[in-house]
């Protein structure tokens, strides 16, 4: 007898757990929470302005640059029209850096803010040579470089290397108006994809230029 009481109030419990649980699901009630990763929210922007968009944006003649801008937190090239004369920037680099951070201290178009890009250059900064006894090939701002927002230092860094003003492939050597050292500043994967972060640097800067005196003597 007492065998079957328990059975059947056994019986009871578990019914008792069934019909609740589908009480529950009735009512739109999850009974159990599972985790899931849906992973990171899909980019509303396109980080790319069309042909038709630049060339309406940019009429003037001049030499066409590919300059960095902020997108989505991270760096992308947008197409300009440099107002330089293409017989000097052949000859002159420094002509064609100047000419690079004017254009990263432009707000970005309509076209291009309408595809998501935004500058961290937000003033107008000097740019100068190198001083005797600086590494060859070194740029001189007129503010230091490490004071900059991280996101400019990247842009101006990236934007240098894309066009050719560097002392390497994806290298730049930058200094400020004070007696500072210069550094050598690298153009990554990674200070494309997290220009916030820490700039990287060459471990060795090149040898100091000659000066004209020492180049005529020799």
């Amino acid at each position: 007898m007492t065998s079957s009481r328990t059975s059947r109030g056994a019986a009871r419990r578990v019914a008792a757990l069934l019909l609740g649980a589908a009480v529950l699901s009735g009512c739109g009630i999850r009974t159990t929470q599972v985790p899931v990763d849906a992973g990171t929210a899909p980019s509303r922007v396109p980080c790319e302005v069309s042909g038709e968009d630049a060339a309406s944006d940019s009429q003037a003649d001049g030499l066409s640059v590919r300059i960095y801008l902020m997108c989505t937190s991270q760096l992308e090239q947008v197409v300009r029209v440099a107002q330089i004369p293409e017989e000097k920037a052949a000859v002159s680099p420094l002509l064609i850096a100047r000419a690079l951070l004017d254009e990263l201290a432009e707000q970005p178009s309509q076209a291009e803010q309408e595809a998501g890009f935004a500058t961290h250059v937000n003033e107008p900064i000097g740019l100068s040579g190198p001083r005797a006894g600086d590494p060859a090939g070194t740029l001189r701002l007129s503010r230091q470089p490490e004071d900059l927002p991280a996101g400019a230092l990247a842009q101006i860094v990236c934007t240098f290397a894309e066009n050719g003003v560097a002392v390497a492939e994806d290298s730049v050597v930058l200094g400020g108006p004070g007696e500072y050292e210069p550094r050598g500043y690298r153009c990554d994967t990674r200070a494309k994809e997290r220009p916030e972060g820490p700039m990287p640097t060459l471990s060795a800067l090149p040898p100091a230029a000659a000066s004209p005196s020492a180049s005529a003597s020799s």
